[in-house]
């Protein structure tokens, strides 16, 4: 699975008692256009899993080409990852990354098993999408496309 791309975000969130979380993440999906849902997928273990799983909304930040460091910061553990101060206050009042390419407010519709992995499935409250080309994780490293990227293979 590793050889499959796949887009670079950081989802956040903030708790009851006003904390912020966030991590990195490449398993974001569309998953319903009717109702608008999407998910993401969290490891159980993850220090920010107890805080996802009991939020009523989070926000998913699609990164750029140019947003590997955002990315790695929020995939560090022990770190303070906000302290770089990426992130303001955004749609829903969440914590977003400004410059992120897309994102994607949601209240938290249902959290399902997966394994070693909790599914959160959010519903869409508001988006934002901006220019630029995504960055996508695959063979174990981030990669940016470029705008010159094709958009389909020609034969």
């Amino acid at each position: 699975m590793a050889r499959v791309p796949g887009p670079v975000t950081v989802a956040t969130t903030v708790d009851a008692t006003g904390q912020r979380w966030g991590f990195t993440a490449s398993s974001f999906r569309s998953l319903s256009l009717d109702p608008p849902l999407v998910l993401i997928c969290l490891d159980k273990a993850a220090s920010t899993h107890e805080a996802f799983t009991s939020t009523d909304r989070f926000m998913i930040n699609v990164l750029r080409g140019d947003q590997s460091d955002i990315a790695r910061r929020f995939a560090t553990s022990g770190v303070d990852r906000f302290a770089d101060g990426v992130t303001a206050p955004l749609e829903l009042g969440l914590p977003g990354i400004p410059e992120a390419l897309v994102r994607v407010a949601c209240s938290l519709h249902q959290v399902v098993d997966g394994g070693d992995h909790s599914i959160l499935i959010g519903r869409v409250e508001a988006t934002y999408t901006g220019d630029g080309a995504p960055l996508v994780h695959c063979d174990r490293s981030f990669q940016g496309l470029t705008d010159n990227t094709p958009r389909f293979a020609t034969h």
